[in-house]
């Protein structure tokens, strides 16, 4: 995984100062960087790179892109890429060749030909005039920068949402069709409610959208508070959208009538680290989670959980944490639980995705005894 630090942003003030940026952090150049060049062998570079000898892509941004996929080819070759669990290990293997691939950074821009203009990076860093980033961050940035300039059509939302850089935002929607549903057929109070992990902010405006007076959110994600922030000033939601920079509830400890939590889907296989947080759980997220959330629900509110059965079907975990909860943890009682069946995957796709058919989304519906 790409490391990260944290940085100051001077050019925004959220409502919690002293907040700090999830964003790449700078290398320096050493005295005896290799460097790739049109028409060297991608071979003998990924000799170098699989000794952990890192390589500076020298002259057109598309040669990165071309020994990417040398680094793909050479990794299909040597390993299976079959089930999930080969996945995550081909995928593992990658970004640690690939992060050896660096670029220079220079006034702003990609020091490169027929590089793509990224605002993230003089946002970022507008103080420093040389650096490195790996290819794979400056890959990272760019995507991001396209998704945050143009902004994404979310079905579900009246407007366009655009996603700050680092936040974890929804490239399909089942979910969120599910949860509209939903909302769109409460009849219940609609003073407050509390969104956990409130990331790019879908659920919160779905929640306003169909009514509710004010949203909490939470996040641990730094960029996600800072995204929402600009949201608020856009959209004019002050008042509305209440944001904490915390894990868990944070300082929203009055009781309200829907709590709402998207978590991750998976079981954490390795020290989380970034946006993997918003990916993959780790064992003691749901047992505190559901331990906070009884002591912040009304006594005839409802808490909404959207899960998936993915680490079931691909025998990542035979344990379903919402079911352990209902079971054994003494706080909830069962109402209902709503599924929907995940769209085929593209059959362009180089991912072996045989278990999407199988795959459904879930929004579980609880209340407290």
């Amino acid at each position: 995984m790409s490391k990260i630090y944290q940085t100051f942003y001077p050019n925004m003030q959220p409502n919690q100062t002293n907040l700090k940026l999830n964003i790449p952090k700078p290398q320096e150049m050493a005295p005896d960087q290799m460097a790739f060049r049109r028409g060297d062998d991608s071979s003998l570079a990924i000799e170098y790179l699989e000794k952990g000898i890192s390589i500076l892509i020298f002259d057109y941004y598309h040669d990165g892109i071309l020994l990417l996929k040398s680094i793909h080819d050479y990794l299909q070759q040597k390993l299976p890429n079959k089930s999930f669990n080969d996945q995550r290990i081909y995928r593992s293997k990658y970004q640690q060749l690939s992060n050896l691939l660096l670029v220079e950074v220079k006034n702003s821009k990609l020091n490169l030909k027929k590089a793509p203009e990224i605002g993230w990076l003089k946002r970022f860093y507008p103080n420093q005039s040389s650096f490195l980033l790996s290819f794979p961050q400056v890959q990272g940035l760019n995507s991001s920068w396209q998704w945050y300039k143009n902004g994404i059509q979310i079905p579900v939302l009246k407007k366009r949402i655009h996603p700050f850089y680092g936040v974890y935002f929804p490239t399909r929607f089942e979910h969120l069709i599910l949860f509209d549903d939903w909302v769109k057929n409460y009849k219940g109070p609609k003073e407050s409610a509390i969104d956990v992990g409130v990331g790019c902010g879908v659920l919160s405006l779905q929640l306003l959208q169909s009514g509710f007076e004010k949203v909490y959110g939470t996040d641990i994600n730094p960029n996600a508070i800072y995204g929402l922030e600009e949201v608020i000033e856009r959209q004019n939601l002050h008042g509305k959208l209440h944001l904490d920079f915390a894990n868990l509830f944070g300082q929203w400890e009055e009781p309200t009538e829907l709590i709402v939590f998207n978590p991750p889907w998976l079981p954490a296989p390795f020290d989380l680290e970034g946006i993997d947080e918003a990916i993959y759980y780790d064992q003691d997220l749901f047992p505190n989670f559901f331990r906070e959330a009884r002591k912040r629900l009304l006594p005839n509110g409802k808490l909404l959980l959207i899960f998936s059965n993915l680490a079931q079907i691909t025998n990542v975990t035979t344990s379903h944490p919402i079911l352990e909860e209902i079971e054994n943890g003494g706080r909830f009682e069962f109402v209902k639980c709503y599924t929907k069946t995940v769209k085929a995957a593209s059959s362009k796709t180089k991912r072996n995705a045989h278990w999407r058919a199988a795959e459904e989304v879930e929004l579980w519906e609880l209340k407290p005894i």
